[in-house]
């Protein structure tokens, strides 16, 4: 199924001169969401994950079902502050300053195998910044996944994994 009609073109947003790519159409129809689902589980199966880590926030609607679809647990990777109980932190650096982002210091096994996932795959900074962290937990990152990359604007160079996306603009 071709998801990109179920993706809406927002211009202007945030700011002036920016197009954000809105996935709300295509969490709203079911049949779409299901294929989106369908084929994000067939990209990632070959990892053979026993976790699956996302990212603040689209990326938690992403990965909770895929968690279920694949009989795997899911984890948050969120910003500063956001996450009880102690924390593993990553400071990154993003291209007007600095941002950090955490996981529960007990969520990764050494060893596990993870796979990270978000909506979408921009400049790559915080998809990277997600996989150092996991990795400075001890897990054994296989692979990324997004609904949707940017390819313009070359995210997956700052990426050293795999990496597989649905939809490319």
């Amino acid at each position: 199924m071709d998801l990109k009609p179920y993706i809406r073109d927002v211009p202007d947003f945030p700011k002036p001169g920016i197009l954000f790519r809105d996935i709300s159409p295509l969490l709203a129809d079911a049949r779409a969401w299901q294929a989106c689902v369908d084929g994000l589980a067939a990209l990632i199966r070959p990892h053979k994950p026993e976790l699956l880590a996302g990212i603040e926030s689209r990326g938690f609607l992403v990965t909770a079902p895929l968690a279920l679809a694949l009989g795997c647990g899911f984890i948050m990777v969120r910003k500063r502050g956001k996450l009880p109980g102690r924390t593993l932190p990553h400071t990154y650096e993003l291209e007007y300053g600095s941002d950090t982002i955490e996981i529960q210091d007990d969520a990764v096994r050494p060893g596990q195998r993870v796979v990270v996932l978000d909506d979408v795959l921009a400049t790559g900074g915080t998809l990277a910044a997600a996989i150092t962290l996991l990795r400075k937990a001890g897990a054994d990152v296989r692979g990324a996944a997004c609904i949707m990359e940017l390819g313009f604007l070359e995210g997956r160079k700052r990426l050293d994994t795999a990496f597989d996306a649905l939809v490319a603009y």
